[in-house]
């Protein structure tokens, strides 16, 4: 009985480790989440602006026929 003890107690702490790796892999990953979308909303709003100037510099060049 002391050895079925000792293993169930032992197999509860390395799921209580378990646990506690993915609880923090999963907050890393929110981070670089977090991060990434932050930095793909910046990189759009470049894209938008340069777009945006793009157009402005295309408008005035004279059409050649």
């Amino acid at each position: 009985m002391d050895a079925e003890l000792k293993a169930l107690e032992e197999r509860l702490s390395q799921l209580v480790d378990a646990c506690q790796r993915l609880r923090a892999d999963n907050n890393r990953l929110r981070q670089d989440l977090a991060a990434s979308t932050s930095e793909n909303h910046r990189l759009s709003d470049k894209i938008a602006l340069a777009t945006s100037r793009l157009e402005e510099v295309l408008a005035q060049i004279p059409e050649t026929e």
